[in-house]
């Protein structure tokens, strides 16, 4: 098994369903942190789902209020991802929050 430490980061410039991560097809992933930061001063919200292989969507976070000029920490502990998982971000408002998260692979197919 490799261990692939990698990041991913968008900057949230709609309110559309935004994609910020999959994880691949022969891999496992440990999402560490996720940081959401607002530079308008203005505060708004953000939601976090997960969509299983199966196509089924999950809210990990709904409306989750993010203050002006603040970064929050969404985790407060490891979020697994299975094979072919995926990760969507959507602001309130657009061109106010960059999202940044820390993830650990783990491609099972390795040796």
């Amino acid at each position: 098994m490799a261990n692939v430490y990698l990041n991913s980061k968008v900057d949230l410039t709609t309110t559309n369903d935004t994609l910020f991560y999959t994880c691949p097809f022969n891999s496992r992933a440990i999402i560490k942190s996720i940081l959401v930061s607002e530079d308008t001063g203005s505060g708004t919200t953000i939601n976090l789902t997960l969509t299983n292989a199966a196509g089924a969507v999950f809210n990990v976070f709904k409306l989750k209020a993010v203050g002006a000029n603040t970064t929050i920490q969404l985790l407060t502990e490891p979020l697994v991802l299975m094979e072919s998982e995926i990760l969507k971000v959507k602001a309130a408002d657009a061109n106010e929050l960059h999202v940044v998260a820390t993830i650990l692979e783990i491609n099972r197919e390795d040796s």
